[in-house]
C-alpha cells in the first residue's frame, strides 16, 4: 500500500492526468512534504485504487499522472448505519469508525432525545473520506443530512431490515448468524435512549429486530462500533 492515499472525485485510468485542488496540493506539498516525481495512491470510490505520480505541485493546485491500478474496487456489504448525533467529537468518531468498518451509508437521525439539532453534513462527509484514505479502503460511504427518525420510518423500504440496538435488552450479547441475509440497517439511539413513543413504534414494526450488545449499557459511540462488528462478523464481509 502506498504511504499516502488520496480520494479523488474524478474518473481514473492509466495515463490519465488528474487535477488537484488547492487543499489537496497543500496536503501533499505542505503537510506531507511531497514533490513532483513522488508516488501516491488514489481512489475515487468506483474504480479501485491506482498508483499515481505527482507531475506538478503549487500552492494553488497541481496534477497527478495515473500509472496503473494497484487494487480492485471493493464495495462494502449492503449495511446502513442510523444513529442519533451526540457531542461533536464523538459524532465524528462514529462516522470515522463506520467508514472503516464497512458501512455502505451513514444516516444521522433526529430522535425525541437527540441532543444535537443540526449537523455539518459536509464536515462529517470529509471525516468519512479521511477514514477511507487511512484504512486502505476504496469506497467512501455517503453521509446523509440529519433527518427525523419518524420521517425516515414513514418512507422506509421494508425489504431492508433494521437491527435495533435496544439498551433495555442489556444481557448476553446475541449471535446474529440466525438472521436472514440481505440489506440491513443498524439503529443506534441517543445518550438518553428512545422515548416511549419511539420504542412503541419500533417494537410494532415487523422488519425491526431488537438486539442486546452485552450486559452493560454502552455509550452511543461504543454501541455503534459493537453493533457493526457483530453484524459484520455474522452477516458481512468479515466472515
Amino acid at each position: 500500500m502506498a504511504r499516502i492515499r488520496l480520494f479523488i472525485d474524478h474518473p481514473l485510468a492509466a495515463g490519465q492526468p488528474i487535477p488537484l485542488d488547492g487543499a489537496q496540493a497543500h496536503y501533499l506539498g505542505g503537510v506531507m512534504r511531497q514533490a513532483p516525481g513522488d508516488r501516491v495512491e488514489v481512489f475515487n470510490g468506483r474504480d479501485g485504487a491506482w498508483a499515481a505520480r505527482i507531475a506538478q505541485l503549487s500552492k494553488r493546485g497541481g496534477t497527478l499522472d495515473v500509472l496503473e491500478q494497484s487494487a480492485p474496487q471493493r464495495d462494502p456489504p449492503d449495511l446502513w448505519l442510523l444513529f442519533a448525533p451526540i457531542k461533536k467529537a464523538r459524532t465524528d468518531f462514529i462516522v470515522e469508525k463506520a467508514a472503516e468498518m464497512g458501512a455502505a451509508r451513514i444516516l444521522p437521525v433526529q430522535t425525541d432525545f437527540t441532543n444535537a439539532e443540526r449537523i455539518r453534513q459536509d464536515r462529517l462527509q470529509a471525516h468519512a473520506v479521511e477514514a477511507a484514505e487511512q484504512c486502505g479502503g476504496t469506497f467512501v460511504p455517503p453521509v446523509a443530512d440529519l433527518m427525523p427518525l419518524s420521517r425516515l420510518l414513514d418512507g422506509w423500504d421494508t425489504s431492508r431490515r433494521i437491527l435495533w440496538a435496544d439498551e433495555a435488552m442489556a444481557g448476553p450479547a446475541e449471535t446474529l448468524a440466525v438472521l436472514p441475509r440481505g440489506p440491513w440497517a443498524i439503529l443506534i439511539g441517543p445518550e438518553g435512549g428512545f422515548s416511549d413513543a419511539e420504542r412503541g413504534r419500533l417494537s410494532s414494526l415487523p422488519h425491526v429486530s431488537r438486539i442486546s450488545l452485552g450486559p452493560r449499557i454502552l455509550r452511543a459511540d461504543t454501541a455503534a462500533v459493537a453493533a457493526l462488528a457483530l453484524w459484520q462478523a455474522a452477516l458481512g464481509d468479515w466472515r
